[in-house]
């Protein structure tokens, strides 16, 4: 399945086609799933828990794209993608862009700026993204 919106970002070099890998797509979620329930721990610290969320839905969304035959380098992009992978909509990669700017700062700037509810929003979006690429896994 093609997007006019993604076949856009591939004209102008922002997404490159390649073909489907049904393996890399399962991995790609597996992985999401893993870091989410890992997420979950209440034990671990906040710092810890954003990271697994964080890169739980990075997985998650970059499966779709990658199930709809698309790759990017760019995180910020995959998630910007959601609307044409996932139908999301920007209330829920808008969550995921702040998220993407405080790991940005705590990545390259050593400060991480996250709460409680922030890692909890989250987490909501991440469980969508899974249950939605779990969806387009049954597709054949």
């Amino acid at each position: 399945m093609t997007s006019p919106n993604l076949e856009n970002l591939v004209k102008i070099g922002k997404l490159k086609k390649e073909a489907v890998s049904r393996r890399e797509f399962d991995g790609l979620v597996e992985s999401g799933r893993t870091r989410l329930t890992d997420a979950g721990t209440s034990s671990l610290a906040m710092a810890s828990r954003f990271d697994l969320a964080y890169n739980a839905s990075h997985a998650l969304a970059l499966a779709a794209l990658r199930w709809h035959g698309y790759r990017s380098d760019n995180r910020y992009l995959v998630f910007q993608c959601l609307e044409q992978t996932l139908g999301l909509g920007p209330e829920h990669w808008r969550v995921l862009a702040l998220c993407h700017e405080r790991r940005n700062v705590a990545e390259y700037q050593g400060h991480l700026d996250v709460e409680e509810r922030l890692v909890a929003d989250l987490m909501r979006v991440t469980k969508l993204l899974l249950e939605k690429a779990l969806l387009l896994g049954k597709v054949t």
